[in-house]
């Protein structure tokens, strides 16, 4: 047993509200159960059976309110790994349901036996045709597919809210659309074909010519079926016509009838039914679009109404002006998106019955956008605005950063509006669609239900297509609240489709909600031959029961999840999973919203519950060791859940007296520590020359053992060697700024191997030649930015040096007369932001004077516009840290980087490398992971540098690539070197 345990029981929370009606129970503790379990990893092998109870919690809710444990989840890799379970699942009776995203709202994502997910081995991006066509993996995000076109000028039709997390198999399963796809630009509309896997294992490729032979030959009974229900649908005129009359608006209500008109064959009427099927009828394992035009040339206005009706009626006259989205936004959404960051305050005190329209013009060019102006100013002249708060303008803008704001605050409707319901209460989003002209009217009578009902709910949509959501909040451990619940959306269910004909889902997909009602809107004729669609493709019912079809007129109050409270950082969370792209450990242990969702299981169960302990159990190294600290999913989160800080007060509770006091003496005599480890560094790299680095990483190994894994190193061969003892000399006299070498660039040197000067002597000599000369102080050193203790969880060091690095920095800067420039982006962040909270009121004061300056952001904006660029190299791939993105500098190191080379490339799979430190050497698994997907794009060509701006995440990315990683400053000290005398060429 290590010497350091973490402290028993620092995890088990107190105040346990359980036992909830919704608890997992004990006898699910010991994960899944035998023979399943067994025999699905003798099928596939045991890293893609994930069995532990604390997999099956975390896998059991997504954006829905809907909570369903599977038995086991499989990550499957390929399409050999799902035709095994398909395989599997026929020959035991099992159902199958299939994952990638979980960011549906109505529980599509949810299993009850085995679930597989299928967003772990299934991205990536194909550009066809210079960006025409894309050729798409079905766990691919949607912002990460439009990140690859816009580079050709195109972008996807479907454009929903949720494209930084949902993937493309999930939207072409639920033809999700968004803010301007309405009904021409969605997925059924801009597939050209697709690749998936049916019930029975067979694969077909709708773009092979070949496709409906072997298809007939391998499945000619659902052939047969389908070509039945082809014939029986055509002479039928009054059922042909009302399928046309339905797809005239927005619905994804049932199967896609009409792709038996659509289509000629049966693997033609098959491409058009997968889209919106919800994975009841196959597997989608790969997607082929047509692409739309990325129209750069905007304008834009948030538009403010007194009340909803008002601004509804509005909607036809923008949609006769062209405009590509006319967004509705009520008081309620309004208000909630205070919340996000860079909406103005003064919204949390607009009227409860304001309403807003982000109405948007997009052109190819100038004159297109002009003319739209031209127009838009035409249907403002006619309307009656309010401006209830100073921030309102009412105008239209081109400014980009103005409408991203209005944007930002436009996708936020679910989280926003969602992290401001009442604590404890559960969220449900539904989505229906009436004929734009009846939109006003629609709005009276929504509102006129949710009052008589008792809800006070929220409403946004996409208003030129007639698409309207709103949210409802209610209690799902009260079966009151339920019962209320359930009696307004059979009113409200009637009243869509008595009143207005409309679709009772959108763009949001059937699920579980609205299942029961299917009949409802459809007729009992059209809904049998959605039933016969069922049984023709999946004749033993193996895929997704219950999902899009269920005769249980009460299915849509059937598995309500409770939302528990737990600590108030979390609490807000809805479970949307936008976070979970940004996360390092996404793809290896658990993701910011599985860490929530983890913890409200411990709380809806009882003290002394088996599960619970099982929980607590995997815990620890899941969510809390395994957890970069950085905190991208606070940026992520458009309510700023820092889910990131979360475990690192976890990390705080799991210490034991002992090693706080450690971490405090730590502290106190870091000078002696920092020289200790420049010592160490500089030993260990003569050992590591002399015996190898197997001697060392078999040295740290077996420390790691006896003390903790979490609290030792491991010795990686990518670690630099020390740094020099003495950093440069400069004057104070004449300094333009006070440059803080961090202690990281003070313990370790640069890369092996690169001549030149080190980082400090970098950033001194380009300084000096751009005329805004640095200093840096003589007692820099015992001096740090607090990050370590910060990342760590310790509570006394960290406070102890905040206050430590803030006096000093004070008496640098002449009391913030002059800017301090730090050289590593973490310890930037870390003077200045993270050491706030930890400052004694006198601090506070002091640390509000001061200028804190990224290296990166001191050479971009003081240094370049002065320098003299002499040599450049041709390309030059850069990895921004995560403290950048929460600094904004992001686009300073693009500019440099711009300075020195001909070509820069940040990759499209850039994100958090997880080094953290030195989080990296304890779990380095975590970096490899975090990783992957950028180093694929890095080491796909060659590049002539490899550019960041902290030295730790270089060394993380160097072991992720092969590639030598170096700070972008000494880059730019290379551009600008003088030449010696005599010399000639590019290159020193």
């Amino acid at each position: 047993m290590p010497l350091l345990e973490p402290k028993p029981g620092a995890l088990r929370p107190h105040g346990v509200a359980g036992p909830a009606p919704d608890r997992v129970p004990d006898h699910r503790a010991a994960g899944t159960p035998d023979p399943l379990r067994a025999e699905l990893t003798a099928l596939l092998g045991a890293e893609k059976v994930l069995w532990k109870v604390s997999d099956l919690v975390r896998y059991a809710s997504d954006a829905s309110p809907y909570r369903f444990v599977p038995q086991v989840v499989v990550v499957a890799e390929d399409i050999d790994d799902v035709s095994a379970v398909l395989s599997y699942a026929h020959g035991r009776g099992r159902e199958v349901v299939f994952r990638a995203a979980g960011t549906s709202l109505n529980g599509q994502a949810q299993g009850e036996d085995v679930l597989v997910d299928v967003r772990r081995h299934w991205a990536g991006v194909e550009v066809l045709e210079e960006g025409r066509r894309a050729r798409i993996r079905p766990g691919t995000t949607v912002a990460r597919a439009n990140a690859a076109l816009a580079r050709h000028g195109r972008v996807l039709g479907p454009d929903p809210a949720s494209a930084v997390a949902c993937t493309l198999g999930g939207v072409v399963a639920n033809n999700a659309s968004g803010m301007t796809a309405g009904t021409t630009r969605n997925s059924y509309r801009t597939l050209a074909s697709l690749t998936f896997v049916l019930p029975g294992g067979t694969v077909v490729d709708t773009a092979d010519p070949r496709a409906d032979e072997e298809l007939a030959y391998a499945e000619p009974a659902l052939c047969r079926g389908l070509m039945e229900i082809k014939r029986e649908i055509e002479g039928d005129p009054e059922l042909v016509a009302r399928i046309r009359a339905k797809y005239e608006i927005k619905n994804t209500t049932g199967y896609r009838l009409d792709a038996y008109l659509d289509g000629a064959t049966p693997v033609e009427i098959l491409r058009g039914l997968m889209v919106g099927s919800e994975g009841t009828l196959g597997f989608i394992a790969e997607v082929v679009f047509d692409t739309v035009p990325l129209d750069r040339e905007l304008t834009s206005a948030l538009l403010f109404f007194p009340s909803l009706p008002a601004a509804a009626a509005a909607v036809p006259r923008f949609n006769a002006a062209g405009a590509l989205a006319v967004e509705v936004m009520d008081g309620n959404t309004l208000r909630a998106s205070v919340s996000v960051d860079g909406v103005p305050a003064d919204w949390a005190g607009l009227p409860k019955d304001t309403t807003a329209l982000l109405v948007e013009f997009r052109a190819l060019d100038e004159a297109g956008r002009t003319e739209y102006e031209r127009r838009a100013a035409e249907v403002l002249a006619g309307l009656d605005l309010v401006a209830p708060v100073a921030s309102i303008t009412n105008a239209f803008t081109r400014d980009a950063g103005t409408i991203n704001g209005y944007w930002r605050a436009r996708k936020a409707f679910v989280t926003a509006v969602g992290g401001a319901r009442a604590p404890g209460t559960t969220l449900i989003t539904e989505d229906f669609a009436v004929p734009p002209s009846r939109l006003a009217e629609a709005c009276e009578a929504l509102l006129a239900l949710q009052a008589e009902h008792g809800f006070d709910a929220a409403v946004a949509g996409h208003a030129a297509h007639g698409n309207l959501h709103f949210l409802l909040a209610f209690d799902a451990a009260k079966p009151a609240d339920v019962g209320r619940y359930g009696a307004f959306m059979e009113a409200f269910c009637r009243l869509v489709v008595g009143r207005f004909d409309g679709s009772l889902k959108a763009e949001h997909s059937t699920g579980r909600n609205m299942a029961p009602f299917l009949e409802l809107e459809w007729g009992p004729r059209a809904t049998e031959l959605m039933w016969r669609t069922k049984r023709v493709v999946d004749p033993d019912g193996l895929l997704a029961p219950r999902i899009l079809l269920d005769r249980d007129p009460a299915a849509h109050l059937r598995g309500l999840k409770t939302i528990p409270r737990v600590e108030a950082v979390a609490d807000p969370c809805i479970e949307c999973g936008f976070c979970e792209p940004t996360c390092p450990s996404e793809d290896l242990t658990t993701t910011p919203r599985q860490r929530i969702v983890l913890r409200r299981e411990m709380m809806r169960q009882q003290p002394g519950s088996r599960v619970l302990d099982g929980l607590l159990d995997a815990y620890g190294h899941d969510a809390v060791d395994t957890c970069a600290g950085d905190s991208t999913c606070k940026l992520a989160c458009p309510v700023g859940i820092d889910t990131g800080a979360l475990m690192r007060d976890f990390r705080h509770r799991r210490h034991s007296a002992r090693e706080e006091r450690a971490a405090a003496l730590a502290a106190r005599r870091f000078k002696a520590v920092e020289g200790a480890a420049r010592l160490a560094v500089a030993a260990a790299d003569r050992l590591a020359d002399r015996a190898g680095d197997r001697l060392l990483e078999a040295v740290t190994g077996a420390a790691r053992k006896a003390v903790r894994p979490d609290l030792v190193p491991q010795w990686l061969p990518q670690l630099p060697g020390a740094a020099a003892r003495r950093l440069p000399r400069t004057e104070r006299v004449g300094a333009a700024a006070v440059y803080y070498p961090a202690c990281v660039n003070r313990i370790f040197g640069g890369p092996e191997g690169r001549p030149g000067p080190s980082l400090p002597e970098a950033v001194v000599a380009v300084s000096e030649r751009a005329g805004r000369p640095v200093w840096i102080p003589g007692d820099v050193a015992g001096t740090c930015c607090a990050t370590i203790w910060h990342s760590k969880g310790y509570e006394a060091g960290n406070r102890l040096m905040a206050n430590r690095i803030v006096e000093a920095a004070w008496g640098w800067t002449a009391g913030g007369r002059l800017p301090l420039v730090v050289d590593a982006s973490s310890c930037t962040l870390g003077i200045a932001r993270e050491v706030v909270p930890l400052l004694t009121d006198d601090n506070r004061a002091l640390h509000a004077a001061l200028t804190v300056l990224d290296s990166v952001v001191w050479a971009a904006d003081e240094l370049l516009p002065h320098l003299e660029i002499r040599r450049t190299v041709g390309s030059a791939v850069l990895h921004p840290t995560c403290s950048m993105q929460h600094l904004g500098d992001t686009a300073r190191l693009r500019a440099v980087a711009e300075a020195c080379a001909t070509e820069v490339v940040v990759p499209d799979d850039a994100g958090c490398c997880a080094f953290a430190g030195d989080r990296g050497m304890l779990h380095p698994e975590l970096t490899a992971s975090a990783t992957e997907r950028e180093a694929a794009e890095v080491t796909s060509r060659a590049f002539d540098a490899h550019l960041s701006a902290n030295r730790m995440c270089e060394v993380g990315m160097d072991r992720a690539t092969g590639r030598s990683y170096y700070s972008a400053l000494l880059e730019l000290e290379r551009a600008t070197r003088p030449r010696p005398e005599g010399t000639r060429g590019t290159r020193p």
